[in-house]
């Protein structure tokens, strides 16, 4: 973690203080984050996430993606949640019809790839 904000700070060009301006904290507490004398709360460890527009698993070390995809959205994982619905023409889907979802994109993709090794071989073939 230490040296992850140590490395977010300097690609920024920022000091430590102009860090601490922006986090609204002492830089004697932020220059104690990146030494490892101090650890960050979790609100703090989210505002470190935000300033740096990363993911605190970035900065835990947790994840070597700096900037995961926010627009993405694993279907799979709705399924399990039960704080997100998916709908089509207003009707909220069951978890079987998602589940259904799921097959069926995953039977058009590996169609979508038979065509095409179909199609490379027939080219050859020629």
């Amino acid at each position: 973690m230490l040296q992850r904000l140590s490395e977010l700070r300097k690609e920024r060009k920022w000091s430590l203080q102009d860090t601490a301006d922006q986090l609204g904290i002492a830089k004697s507490t932020y220059a104690g984050y990146e030494s490892g004398y101090r650890e960050p709360s979790l609100q703090s460890l989210s505002q470190l996430a935000d300033l740096f527009d990363t993911s605190v698993d970035y900065i835990l070390g947790r994840t070597e993606e700096l900037q995961p995809d926010k627009r993405s959205i694993e279907i799979t994982e709705l399924i399990k949640r039960t704080s997100h619905a998916l709908s089509i023409d207003g009707e909220t889907l069951s978890d079987d019809e998602i589940i259904d979802f799921v097959a069926f994109v995953r039977m058009k993709r590996d169609l979508r790839s038979k065509e095409i090794v179909d199609r490379t071989s027939s080219d050859i073939e020629e």
